[in-house]
């Protein structure tokens, strides 16, 4: 018999819980996925014994700060303002930025899916995506990934203004920076580097800040969440333990 699942709890209240999403966990239940029998909603509802309430999500594999209603009226209010919230995230990317901060307004096109998204319409226009970047760090390591004799990684921050699919990932693919272990949008041969150097298959990214007002108090509630200790240990190799 497959033992209870159950997920730290970054924040609890009587409006609204927090919990740090492992990475390769699914939000809720998906036609992608059929067989999957593991849902973060579903495993936060059995661990708190009361039904909770999807504001927003996190692609599977991202990891990090993922916020549930415990009401379908806070449910409406917090999605309702959601693009209005501090988001930051941690991303491993190849190369190296030639910015030290910078904004991308770049349109992005909905990405649908043969199976999820069969109904929706194909014809719809790029819609305004906005993400702040900062670079971090940076590193240089030995070894000929690519056509290069050495391959330079760095560590930046996102916080995206808006709430596109696959936002992230896209717009970081387009400043020529694709997120390690990104297998949509990054780059084949970095992504077996990394699995084959630290064991990491995984995506790079993670959510370890959220920052809104409370949909009741309008108080400022600020959730972070720890990266697990496969980012961790990654970072800390790459001379980065600072940023851990």
């Amino acid at each position: 018999m497959r033992a209870t699942m159950s997920l730290p709890i970054l924040y609890l209240d009587d409006y609204v819980v927090a919990i740090d999403k492992p990475a390769g966990l699914l939000v809720h239940r998906t036609a992608l996925d059929r067989h999957e029998t593991r849902f973060a909603l579903q495993t936060v509802r059995d661990q708190l014994g009361r039904q909770v309430y999807p504001v927003h999500r996190l692609d599977r594999p991202t990891a990090g700060v993922l916020l549930f209603a415990l009401s379908s009226e806070i449910a409406r209010r917090l999605s309702t303002g959601w693009e209005e919230v501090e988001k930051t995230y941690l991303a491993v990317v190849r190369g190296w930025p030639e910015f030290t901060r910078t904004t991308l307004d770049y349109p992005l096109r909905e990405e649908l899916d043969a199976i999820a998204d069969v109904r929706a319409r194909v014809d719809k226009g790029a819609r305004p995506a906005v993400t702040d970047v900062r670079c971090l760090a940076k590193c240089e390591l030995p070894f000929a990934v690519d056509r290069y004799p050495t391959t330079r990684y760095a560590l930046v921050e996102a916080s995206p203004r808006t709430g596109r699919k696959h936002q992230i990932r896209r717009h970081l693919r387009h400043l020529g920076h694709p997120i390690i272990g990104d297998v949509t949008h990054g780059s084949g041969k970095h992504n077996r580097f990394f699995e084959e150097r630290y064991g990491a298959r995984r995506l790079h990214l993670a959510c370890v800040r959220v920052k809104l007002a409370h949909p009741l108090t309008g108080a400022p509630l600020v959730v972070s969440a720890p990266l697990d200790a496969s980012f961790r240990g990654v970072l800390t190799d790459l001379g980065w333990a600072d940023h851990v």
